[in-house]
């Protein structure tokens, strides 16, 4: 079954501004290092003949319009993660409108295509900010992957929606990150932290599982998840562990992901009910 590849495209401090740790007002003052980190993305994409869908932040879009267009140059898909990096349900609906129309309008002008695709922040599309499909709806995007169906996680989780594709607003396909059944609940099984974490052996299992209930996988992975030695950031503990854990392995881990699945852009892997509509 073919599955989704994709990655958020975020330089290694702009994931904190989730937690409140640092302000955008001085990120700028931090070592740039996420070109490099797509650059090294893209050298392994080439070399295992793949194409995934990369989210590109709005900011760094802005200060890197060479990188968005060297993504696009080799076949890979350009969707937005927004600008600022903000957690939707800590914004109001204009700031939120204001935030993706302003990061579409950035990439759609460096590539002179439409934007079709979006991801929230740190996946914080849920019951709380569940109006905010409406305006990507309304923005004109055709697939939102923002929402993933768990329950207990701090920053993110929409308990009770689908587990596969839906339409979630007319004309807008909501594409849930891969979680696996496991009992009454769902286990996490995208990408992320949960990728460097688990097992590499417990992931391919659970992904066979989702796999074998006929729905493709949605994976995630951030650049930054392949720099072994970029600047340390202070922080919770928590945070710290979700961002640095097995960080040394993640590069062979995913070239083994890479070998035993099937990958390709979210646009090519639900083109179909892109295309046609889902109801």
């Amino acid at each position: 079954m073919q599955n989704a590849l994709t990655f958020d495209v975020e330089d290694y401090f702009n994931g904190v501004r989730t937690l409140g740790l640092y302000s955008p007002d001085i990120w700028d003052s931090f070592e740039a290092r996420v070109d490099r980190m797509v650059d090294r993305v893209l050298a392994i994409l080439e070399t295992k003949q793949l194409t995934a869908t990369f989210f590109v932040l709005g900011w760094t879009a802005e200060r890197h319009p060479s990188l968005v267009r060297e993504i696009a140059s080799r076949g890979h898909e350009i969707a937005t993660h927004g600008y600022g990096h903000e957690l939707i349900y800590q914004q109001s609906p204009d700031e939120f409108r204001e935030d993706v129309s302003r990061s579409k309008s950035i990439i759609e002008d460096q590539l002179g295509l439409p934007v079709i695709g979006y991801r929230a922040p740190a996946f914080s599309i849920t019951a709380k900010s569940e109006w905010a499909l409406d305006i990507i709806a309304d923005l004109g995007f055709r697939y939102d992957t923002s929402i993933v169906p768990i329950i207990g996680h701090d920053t993110y989780g929409f308990a009770n929606t689908p587990r596969s594709a839906y339409q979630v607003r007319p004309g807008l396909l909501e594409i849930p990150v891969t979680t696996s059944r496991l009992l009454r609940w769902n286990l996490p099984v995208g990408g992320g932290g949960y990728f460097r974490l688990y097992p590499y052996a417990l992931t391919k299992r659970l992904l066979r599982k989702v796999n074998a209930e006929g729905i493709p996988a949605v994976t995630y992975f951030h650049p930054w998840e392949f720099d072994t030695s970029e600047p340390e950031l202070e922080g919770p503990w928590l945070s710290r562990f979700r961002h640095n854990v097995n960080r040394s392995r993640m590069a062979s881990k995913f070239g083994r992901l890479c070998d035993d699945f099937t990958f390709a852009p979210i646009r090519d892997t639900f083109r179909e009910v892109l295309d046609s509509g889902i109801k």
